[in-house]
């Protein structure tokens, strides 16, 4: 067994008068006061009797202060404790956000501590009722860049954390992701059967959004005619349009381009694995390069504005279904099949 050291300032006081030690023996130096004004697990802690003055038979004492063991480590421990402190004694804890360095070949590779220490505090947070804590860690785990990043990650936190809020905004995030997912340390945190209702969530939503090619009429309520969109059907100018119009009539009752359909028919393939907007805006993007390359005097000139304006209608689109979906599942009268994916989103 290693020997004891003590903490850093401020948990080296020589005026504390009880000891925290950590589960990689280290004693924290601390005043009762402070950690029960903080804490209510620590207020009902210190209010519990002490034993007679001379008779510590079942505490150990160090330099005169109670020890009192806890299962974190130093680290953790000095994180969470520096939120009960006062500022003027201590600044606190640096809780940072994700770091993203690129290898020699330009992949990615995730800087996993921060995922790591970061839900080591909130556990911690939670286990001694630091609401401030707790909020301040939650907010730096579920930032856009960690749920764009690592939404599965930040969903098996948040279902292991028991977050609601954070639980299904991290299952929405995880749209963008495919439905088999890459081994990644958090997956232990969550069982099979959560892993489940969030793959029938994906699969509903890419199923739901299906529903937006079988059927037009957003289109045509957004432009109410097809002179208001004519770059679909080969007009936009006077300039003459050499590209291919396809035989199947789908809008307006006229025949639209080909390249046109096909970005359509790419774009809700994808959208079956992907359900989500940005899936739609990555094939614009596609889109309007495969455009550029007919050279197509009428449609080459403009891809870039018309499909963009296009795009953000269709991810309008795909975003309110995705939403429908979510409210269904989300909701307590559900008694269907979804009901075991409302179940596990309320628990």
């Amino acid at each position: 067994m290693s020997i004891p050291v003590y903490a850093s300032a401020p948990f080296n006081h020589a005026k504390a008068d009880a000891i925290l030690r950590t589960s990689d023996s280290v004693d924290f130096r601390i005043f009762r006061l402070l950690l029960s004004l903080a804490s209510p697990f620590f207020e009902t802690l210190f209010e519990l009797p002490q034993p007679p003055e001379g008779k510590p038979e079942d505490t150990e004492m160090r330099d005169g202060l109670p020890v009192i063991p806890v299962s974190e480590d130093s680290k953790t421990l000095d994180a969470v404790l520096r939120f009960c402190y006062p500022y003027t004694l201590t600044e606190k804890p640096s809780l940072g956000h994700s770091k993203t360095i690129l290898s020699k070949d330009g992949v990615k590779i995730e800087d996993a501590i921060n995922f790591e220490d970061n839900v080591k505090m909130l556990e911690a947070a939670k286990k001694y009722s630091l609401d401030g804590a707790e909020k301040a860690i939650r907010t730096t785990l579920f930032t856009t860049i960690n749920l764009e990043t690592d939404p599965l990650r930040c969903f098996a936190i948040a279902r292991q954390a028991r977050m609601q809020e954070e639980t299904v905004l991290s299952a929405r995030y995880s749209l963008r992701t495919s439905l088999v997912p890459d081994w990644f340390k958090e997956i232990e945190m969550i069982t099979s059967t959560d892993i489940l209702a969030l793959w029938a969530y994906h699969k509903r939503c890419g199923v739901a959004v299906q529903r937006l090619q079988l059927d037009f009429s957003w289109i045509e309520q957004h432009y109410n005619n097809p002179t208001a969109a004519p770059w679909i059907f080969g007009n936009p100018s006077r300039r003459q349009c050499g590209c291919p119009r396809s035989n199947i009539v789908k809008l307006f009752d006229r025949k639209h381009l080909v390249w046109w359909e096909e970005f359509m028919e790419t774009t809700f393939q994808t959208l079956r694995e992907e359900p989500c907007a940005q899936t739609v805006y990555d094939s614009v993007e596609q889109t309007i390069e495969k455009v550029r390359e007919l050279k197509c005097r009428s449609c080459t000139p403009n891809v870039a504005t018309v499909m963009h304006q296009f795009g953000d209608l269709f991810a309008k689109k795909v975003e309110e279904v995705i939403s429908e979906v979510m409210s269904l599942i989300s909701s307590p009268r559900r008694c269907d099949n979804v009901g075991r994916q409302v179940k596990f989103f309320s628990q």
